[in-house]
């Protein structure tokens, strides 16, 4: 789901902005909208910010309803202060992870206004003084260049949004490309750990044993596999041990359907491997 974050001080107008976003979405792109806030997890804003860990179980819990919303169709807004770099980070790599755009619209304005108007709420809806100054203090302020903030949308008092660009980035941009860190690896079959340390093992326990009657340029064929091994040179057990340890983890990480392959496909990273 193509992902908005908000972001901005307390009472800047971050509220308005996700409904006129939202509304141009759903009649304009015809978009299913999900709007993820403070409000929607029921927080009280003054007792959670006013404790570093119920802050950071409320981060946790806006953090999870992104990962059960997003997909590649629709739009998720997080309305939220989403003031901390870290926690946007964090929200980067999941949609990273998803291969869906993210974008940061950042409400900008200053903290008389913003205190302004937080005193023209309702009591029930305010923030305290003392909170809201504490939080103002703490905002770290989206960059542009950022990964993780980009494309920015600075939008202040007066402005108008434009509904259009937000569009461009969210459905006409490719998404950026998965990397290891966010990308879930394949499944393998149940027996496939099994059979790559027996298949491996055995190949090295061939090669030891064949070594005794081989002289240096010899090839040596290996069950399984349609390559030979060519032994330039004697080869210990350490070495072919060491070798055989980083073939499995590589494997592990690109795991393939079909185990056949395994012998072959070790004997040709021996090959590499012991030149």
């Amino acid at each position: 789901m193509p992902c908005i974050v908000m972001c901005g001080f307390p009472c800047s107008g971050k509220s308005t902005r996700t409904k006129e976003i939202k509304q141009y979405l759903e009649e304009h792109c015809n978009k299913s909208v999900t709007v993820i806030s403070d409000h929607s997890i029921g927080v009280d804003k003054n007792l959670v910010y006013a404790d570093s860990k119920k802050e950071k179980e409320t981060r946790g819990t806006l953090k999870s309803a992104i990962q059960r919303h997003v997909n590649k169709e629709d739009v998720v807004i997080l309305d939220s202060l989403n003031y901390i770099k870290g926690f946007r980070y964090e929200l980067y790599c999941i949609t990273k992870a998803c291969q869906t755009p993210q974008c940061t619209v950042f409400c900008d304005s200053n903290k008389d206004t913003v205190s302004s108007w937080n005193q023209e709420r309702a009591p029930e809806e305010r923030y305290t003084q003392e909170i809201l100054d504490a939080l103002v203090m703490r905002f770290e302020p989206p960059n542009s260049n950022q990964r993780w903030d980009s494309p920015l949308f600075t939008v202040q008092s007066g402005d108008t949004l434009s509904g259009q660009q937000i569009v461009d980035a969210l459905l006409n941009r490719k998404p950026p490309p998965p990397n290891m860190a966010t990308q879930n690896q394949p499944l393998s079959s149940t027996n496939f750990l099994y059979e790559l340390d027996k298949i491996t093992q055995d190949a090295v326990s061939v090669l030891m044993a064949a070594q005794k009657t081989s002289i240096p340029g010899d090839e040596i064929s290996i069950p399984g596999a349609k390559e030979k091994i060519t032994v330039l040179r004697p080869l210990t057990l350490g070495e072919l041990q060491r070798h055989r340890r980083q073939f499995i983890v590589y494997t592990k990480m690109h795991p393939v359907s079909d185990t056949a392959m395994l012998c072959n496909m070790f004997v040709q990273y021996l090959n590499k491997g012991l030149r």
